[in-house]
Order: C-alpha cells, then structure tokens, then sequence
C-alpha cells in the first residue's frame, strides 16, 4: 500500500491511539479511547486496572449498533473546530468516583457503568439530538445541549427536563461561540458544580453576528448553508453566564437563571469558565474573561447564588496577553495557580503570587493539579522542538522534569495527566514509531514505579524512518530541519528543494517526533531536500519570538523562510537554489502563497492548500490579536494581505481549497484568482466539493498528494525559468 493511501486511511497514524485519559479518585483505574486497529474509525471507551495491567472494552460502537454516524450539525460544527477526524466514542465525560460515563452516538445518548465489568452502555431516553453531554459529579444526571437548550435526564432515565431555553430566533445555551472553539480552545458551554446541584451554562446571542453563505456548486439542488461568521473588525456573539438549579421534576419548568454579570463591554470574550471549592466546600464560579484588544485578561469568582463578582486577577500586555491552556486552577487549599508575565519577561508558574519553578523554562500550560502537585507542559530553553513535563511541589516551590520509563537519549514529545499521584504520560521520539504510554503510580514520590504500558494500534508508516537533521538558522537562530532522502548519498549532486511550513502562531513543525516529519520524508522519497522552519510568531522560544509578528503576519515569516532556505544551502551544500518550491495548508497555505507571489527571485513554484488571503475575511479574535481592527490598522492589513505586493516574474501557483470550508472560506481562493486573473498571471485552482478545511475524506486526502508531487515536479522542471 502506498504511503499516501495508508496516511489517509489512518486518520495520518491518529486511528488506533490511546488518548483522551481520565484517572479515577485513587489512581486504579484509567479511563482512554482507542480505535481496535490502526484503521478503526469506530472508537471505543476503554479502561484499565492499573493493578493488574488489564484493559477492557466498555464501550463498543458496533456491539451498541452505532458504527453508522448520522451526526448532527451542532456536532459536526464542534468536530471540525476540535479538528476531530475519528468516529464512533469521540469525547466522553465520567464523575467524580468515576463509577458511570456518559456519551454520544449519532446524536443519542448512553450512559455506562465503569466499576461493573458485566455491564452494557444503556441508552437514556434524552431529547435527540445529544450534543456535548456532561454527567454530574455525584452520577446520578447527564446535562446536555439538544435544539439550543440546556436539559438534563437521570441516569436512570427518569426526568428528562429543559433547565434553559433559547429566547430569541439565534440564542443557544450551553454551546462554545465560533471563536471561542475556534481560537481559544473553550469548547464547552455548560459546566457541572462540583456537588452537582446546579450548572454553569453560556448563553450565546448570534443576532449582531454576519451571516455568510457556503454553497456547492457540484450540488446546485442542495439548500446553501448560512452561517454566523465573525469576521475581523465586525460584531462578535453576545456571550452571558448563568447559574441554573438542576433539581426539580420532568414537568417542572426552567428555574429562574442567576446572572454572572461582568463588564462585558470592556471584557467581552468569556475564556475559560467553571468551578472551585473554597476551604469551607463552598462551589464557587470561576471564570476568566479579554479584551476585544486582547491586551487585558481577567480572572473572576462569583457567588452562585446570587451572582455577585468579584475580580480576583488582571494581566496586561501591551502587544497581547496569551491565553495559556489550564488556567486558572486551584490547589487542594483553594490556592489560585497561574502561568503568567507580570512586568513581561519569561512565563512563570505562580502559586498565589509567588512564582515557582526555574526561570528559564518555555512553559507551555499547566496540565492538571494534583493536590499541592502541578503537572506542567514546557520546553527546555534554547530546545523549542522537545516538549517535556514538568511536575511542581507547589508547597516547596521545587520542580523536577518527568522522565519516561526506558526512553532512549534524546528528546521528544510529551503529553500526560495526573491524578491522585496516578500518572499517565505518553512519548513521541524519534527513534520510534508512533506513540507510547506509560501508567506511573507514586508521582512526586520516591515510590514512583511503572505500573503499567497501554499499547497503541496505531499502523506503522510504510515509509523509511526520517532523515532528519535539526539546526538554528541564520542570524536569529530559527528552528529549523532539514529531511533528506532515504536514497540520497552525501556528495551525490544538489536536490530541488521543497520549504513545508507552517510558520504561523500556535503551531510547530520542528518537533523531536518522527510524526512530525513523515509527510516530509515521503516528499523527499520524491526526489527533494525538505526543508522546514519554524520562524518568528511560532511558540517555543519565547513570548518576544510570538510578539515579533504585531502588525505585520508577511514579513517576518516570509524573511526567516528565506532565512532558513539559505543557511541550509551554505551549511549542507545539496540544496539547489534554481529548484525551490513550497507547499503549505491553511497559515502554511498562506505563507507558500505569499513567498512565491512576493519572492519569485527566491521560490520558483508553490502549492498553497486553504490560505488565508485577506485577513479582513477571517475571524476576529485571530486577526484582531496580530493585526488590530481592520479600520485602525488598515496598513498592517495591507502589509500582510497576498492581494497585493506582487512581485515578478510570475511563478506556477497551486490554489487548493474546500468549497465547504467554514474556517478559511473558498472565499480567500476566489478574491486572489480574480485579483491574479485581472492582473493577467497564470495560475490553477483546484476546488475541493464537499470538503471542508479539513481534507480528510479517504480518497480525497490520498490524491491531493499525489497531485502535489505532479504539479510541483512538473513546475520545477527546467529550472526557475520554467
């Protein structure tokens, strides 16, 4: 089988891996989803003993006669912003003792037993569809979102109820606005308090938000979608808090919502939300909420029973402040834990307001807390491209980094989650084949010992293992990579080159994983030196690398592009510079558009797969956090737009876009072919039906590599002349 049909197949090797971890209160037992196979889209909910090593199914899409998706919109809309390419059990929810799990299949829900061996999911008689449920800590209800309202049933099946309703034509309750899922990795909207007597819910106003249009035209019969598309420099959704009471009977009706009220026009994006318990067990809201300038981020406490709120802690930057994953979250005392730049300078881990940890750490995001222990995600300084864990004695102020079990030397990739000194951590290198776990018990012990390995199904890339070389390039050091050939003998003659960015904010390709790199090595299998960079505005180095692009998201990723391309023909000496091409997706497509339409004395040829071409038709809380509002920063959008600036000679550009695109719609692909086409410059577009900014239907995501590899070889062919 060749290698593009295998990566499509596979879900690019994600079928088949263990991920999605929740541990129970005493650390025996491991909850995690995982297809049977390495092509399994069927995922299943499975959970082990950390005690005797020994997994089980509990529950199996096909034995419920579930396999066979018909999702609903609301679903599907929440699969593409998680970037979800699986099928079957796709998110899950457990309670605190973590005897029962909820989720759903096809818009309907189930509930399952998680302590009884014997047990078979049960579906609950919930108002179809299902989206998003959430089971309550103490077992006993599932809450979940079905026609824009918050229900919520016994798990027993008794007293299925709306606890909100929509009041107007485009309020939802309980979902994650666009940008929220989109940027700022909320997806949630409705949140369980932890003695499980009431709820937090969004309600989310849609009506000041434009309304675009998505069409097919290989399907003029079908209805056109519309939807609520918040562009830069335009109205966002209306985003409230409640409190809603779950007790109550099937014929009660809604109860009468506690508003949490904050400054919603100085601070209108709602980050993060949920609960704490105080010292006293008294559930108190939490929530986090930024300016429209993203230059201010605040964190609130409110009383849930009568909606007053109190500020608990403000950070400021005069560029933008970073919404850091995990934050805020609370020690077993009810201490505030933060990552965070007071004055600027590095992020810090802070307890309170004392900061712990060593200085010269790229923490990435706080993981989970533990008690008095936090789980930290980081990378060691001057080494972006390893992700490591860290785990921080909070109360002593000591932090040491997390050492997988038997791991070769040498970096890699690390994930993980700890509960009651129960730790899952899983490890991509690259000296091995996809993923591994391990189950440690005793973490910030002396005690700490491997109780467990939880395999991975997940197929073996029919590829040779990559061959790659790392270095900092040029003068300001960027992460960069160079991939060569299985087949290539140094001193052999120089290779056409292929740049495979990404290049953009909250994304890295430079990473000590072979994941990262088999697309790449499958391109030099092709015939090519590949070459990737991770420039300024990626994470990893620091937040100043991030800043560098304010005002200006061409200029400085296209010059350490260029930048690396150079410093690797000088350092490896079998780059051929009269061969470059570049090919990238959605920022990277982007990018590959903008280096061969601004730098043709530099790139020759490129393929750019979903680019952003005005920013002034993408989201706001992305756009406006580089560039500002299109009205008060009309030049940076200018500098950064691929609608203009073009410079000669004109050189082979491949457009490739979904026409069902909602992120980056086909829209950013039709203004720059007419712009081109009115300019009398040669190029091709490739329209994608029914695609969305995900390609990843089977057939579809095979060939666009295959076609890739044509149109660039092609392009290349007879040098930067041709």
């Amino acid at each position: 089988m060749s290698f593009p049909r295998q990566q499509a197949r596979t879900r690019r090797f994600t079928l088949g891996v263990p991920r999605a971890f929740q541990i129970s209160p005493d650390g025996r037992r491991v909850a995690f989803l995982r297809g049977r196979d390495g092509t399994d889209t069927a995922t299943c909910l499975w959970v082990l003993d950390t005690g005797t090593g020994r997994e089980r199914v509990v529950a199996d899409p096909r034995a419920i006669g579930a396999d066979d998706e018909d999702l609903p919109p609301e679903e599907r809309a929440r699969r593409e912003r998680l970037r979800e390419t699986g099928g079957g059990v796709v998110a899950y929810t457990v309670d605190e003792a973590f005897t029962r799990a909820a989720f759903t299949l096809s818009g309907r829900l189930y509930c399952v037993d998680l302590a009884d061996a014997d047990a078979a999911p049960r579906e609950l008689p919930a108002a179809a569809p299902v989206v998003d449920p959430a089971i309550s800590p103490r077992g006993d209800a599932v809450a979940y979102v079905s026609g824009g309202a918050v229900r919520v049933v016994g798990t027993d099946g008794a007293g299925d109820r709306a606890l909100a309703e929509p009041d107007g034509e485009n309020v939802v309750w309980g979902l994650a606005e666009f940008v929220a899922a989109e940027e700022m990795s909320r997806y949630r909207g409705l949140w369980w308090a932890p003695d499980g007597g009431s709820l937090l819910a969004a309600r989310v106003d849609d009506s000041p938000v434009r309304r675009w249009t998505i069409a097919d035209p290989a399907h003029p019969e079908a209805e056109p979608q519309t939807v609520a598309y918040p562009a830069a420099g335009t109205p966002n959704a209306e985003v409230r808090l409640a409190v809603l009471e779950a007790g109550g009977g099937a014929d009660a009706g809604p109860p009468a919502p506690v508003w949490i009220d904050w400054d919603r026009a100085e601070l209108p994006y709602l980050v993060r939300a949920g609960w704490t318990t105080g010292p006293d067990g008294t559930p108190t809201v939490v929530f986090s909420a930024q300016s429209r300038d993203q230059r201010t981020l605040s964190v609130f406490s409110a009383d849930p029973g009568t909606g007053l709120v109190f500020a608990t802690r403000r950070e400021t930057d005069d560029v933008w402040v970073e919404i850091v994953p995990g934050v805020p979250d609370f020690t077993a005392s009810g201490s505030p834990v933060w990552l965070g730049r007071p004055g600027g300078g590095p992020r810090r881990l802070y307890v309170g307001d004392r900061a712990v940890g060593p200085e010269d750490l790229y923490l990435r995001g706080i993981v989970d807390v533990d008690g008095e222990l936090a789980l930290c995600s980081a990378s060691p300084a001057g080494r972006p491209g390893e992700v490591v864990l860290w785990l921080f004695d909070l109360r002593a102020g000591t932090g040491a980094q997390v050492e997988f079990p038997d791991a070769p030397e040498g970096g890699g990739v690390h994930s993980g989650r700890l509960r009651a000194g129960t730790l899952v951590v899983q490890r991509r290198d690259l000296s091995t084949d996809g993923v591994r776990t391990a189950v440690v018990a005793g973490a910030g012990t002396d005690n700490r010992r491997v109780v467990a390995e939880i395999a991975s199904a997940a197929e073996v890339p029919d590829l040779p293992a990559p061959r790659v070389r790392f270095w900092a390039a040029g003068e300001r050091g960027v992460p960069s990579a160079l991939v060569l050939p299985s087949w290539y003998e140094e001193g052999s003659g120089p290779l056409p080159v292929l740049l495979d960015p990404y290049g953009g904010p909250h994304a890295q390709r430079v990473l000590a994983a072979r994941s990262a790199f088999l697309t790449s090595q499958w391109f030099a299998e092709q015939g090519f030196a590949v070459v990737v960079a991770d420039g300024r505005g990626t994470p990893g180095v620091g937040p100043e690398w991030e800043q560098e692009i304010h005002l200006d998201l061409a200029g400085p990723v296209l010059e350490d592009q260029v930048a690396a391309l150079h410093d690797a023909a000088e350092r490896f000496g079998c780059l051929d510079l009269g061969r470059v091409a570049i090919r990238g997706w959605s920022f990277g497509g982007y990018l590959a558009a903008l280096a061969v339409l601004r730098r043709p004395d530099v790139f020759h040829a490129a393929v750019a797969g979903a680019p952003v071409t005005d920013w002034t038709l993408y989201d706001t809380h992305y756009t406006e956090r580089y560039l500002g509002l299109p009205e008060e920063q009309e030049a940076a959008y200018r500098r950064s737009s691929l609608l203009e600036g073009w410079a000669e000679p004109n050189r082979p550009l491949l457009l490739i876009h979904g026409l069902a695109d909602d992120n980056v719609v086909f829209a950013h692909t039709q203004r720059l072919s007419t712009a081109l086409l009115a300019a009398g410059r040669a190029h091709s577009v490739l329209p994608l039906s029914g695609i969305t900014h995900m390609a990843s239907e089977e057939t579809t995501a095979e060939n666009l590599l295959l076609l890739q590899v044509e149109f660039l070889k092609g392009a290349l062919r007879g040098g930067p002349e041709a």
